[in-house]
């Protein structure tokens, strides 16, 4: 078990969280409840996962959490790319956090590459 705040991935994605929480605070009214609480949750979900996986017992169910931090990215670099289309985001904010979004996603896989290699894979035994 590691304390999870000592993660580079971990504190970029929770300056994302942050990053989006600001940015959705401008959004219109009537998103309050639609696509800024989407990307909120799914932001804050990216952070969140890694946290949890680091409290687990082994590196395959850290593994497991970091591919479900990459799908909540995935799902936030969607809803960056909706709310821009839609002009909720500047072209330039909506770029800084998709290039936000990227760096995280390869810092993840990364480390879910490395927590699935280190496993120590089950030998048979001889009869």
């Amino acid at each position: 078990m590691q304390d999870f705040r000592n993660l580079a991935v971990w504190r970029h994605a929770h300056e994302l969280t942050l990053a989006v929480y600001r940015e959705t605070a401008g959004f219109p009214d009537l998103e309050r409840f639609g696509l800024a609480n989407q990307m909120r949750r799914s932001a804050a979900s990216i952070p969140t996962n890694i946290a949890e996986g680091c409290g687990r017992g082994s590196d395959a169910d850290f593994a497991r959490f970091l591919h479900m931090a990459l799908g909540s990215a995935s799902e936030l670099e969607y809803q960056i790319l909706l709310a821009s289309d839609l002009g909720y985001l500047l072209p330039a904010t909506g770029g800084s956090l998709l290039d936000q979004v990227q760096v995280i996603k390869k810092m993840a896989s990364s480390l879910a590459r490395k927590a699935q290699i280190t496993r120590t894979p089950k030998r048979p035994t001889d009869s």
